[in-house]
């Protein structure tokens, strides 16, 4: 699931070695072909981290809360589990996301109040819903397939000395929540460093910007990210710390029992 495609022809090869692969080679690449290598970016077999969920609404107020989290790739899903430690009012708190390599098959998701003592699955009708308070979706929360968007290469920018593709995609499903996305990539890394959401009437809904990513055990793991609704005027940061990769995380953790268990 996490792994880029090899260039196996002899002519790349050779130009490679003469330094005009990468010009060559993002010439040749489809806006698609793009967008699948931003999905598909290594980031490890499994990760864990506590991240940092602030709040911020139009007055500037803010509401801090802080989550441990879990992500491991079983090859044909890749799983998530989030729990959240503070403050008191979401504490234990929990959300799982199963994301399926499967192109027919759409995330499974669920949450668990501990008000409600029960763990609910997340209907495919609740997935535009906001997150916990947040400016993220149920949606957003999880991988959108390659192919649930039409791509196209806009055009290709250079910002601060970093050059980037700009890519639209237009979902396929006319009924979907954002009319399209843009989204700027680096060429270098393939980080979408900067989406535009788009609502259904066209209008300019949400950006997301990653404020920092950082090399670790040789991935780039994005560690600072926002999410401003331009129409709210609210704001969602996330901070990644104590990342570890490549623990061997057991399958285990990534049941409802866990949920409802907790760390």
């Amino acid at each position: 699931m996490k792994t880029l495609k090899k260039i196996t022809t002899i002519a790349i090869a050779v130009l490679i070695t003469n330094g005009f692969a990468t010009q060559l080679f993002a010439r040749e690449m489809s806006a698609r072909d793009i967008i699948e290598k931003v999905y598909n970016r290594p980031t490890g077999d499994d990760m864990t981290s506590t991240l940092t969920m602030t709040l911020i609404n139009k007055s500037g107020s803010e509401r801090v809360r802080k989550i441990k989290q879990f992500t491991k790739d079983f090859g044909d899903v890749e799983k998530s589990i989030m729990f959240f430690q503070s403050p008191a009012d979401v504490k234990n708190t929990s959300f799982m996301n199963w994301t399926y390599d499967d192109p027919s098959k759409s995330d499974d998701q669920w949450i668990y109040l501990p008000a409600l003592k029960k763990v609910k699955r997340i209907s495919s009708d609740s997935k535009s819903d906001y997150f916990m308070g947040s400016d993220f979706t149920y949606d957003d929360l999880g991988d959108r397939k390659v192919d649930d968007d039409t791509h196209t290469l806009l055009r290709e920018e250079t910002i601060d000395g970093v050059d980037y593709w700009v890519i639209q995609s237009i979902p396929k499903d006319e009924d979907y929540m954002y009319s399209k996305t843009i989204t700027w990539v680096r060429k270098d890394n393939y980080i979408g460093l900067k989406r535009e959401f788009y609502d259904e009437d066209g209008e300019l809904l949400k950006i997301l910007k990653v404020k920092k990513f950082e090399n670790i055990n040789g991935f780039d793991i994005i560690t600072s990210s926002e999410m401003e609704n331009v129409q709210k005027n609210h704001k969602t940061t996330m901070i990644l710390d104590n990342v570890q990769i490549n623990t061997g995380i057991p399958a285990s953790k990534f049941t409802e029992r866990m949920m409802m268990r907790g760390i």
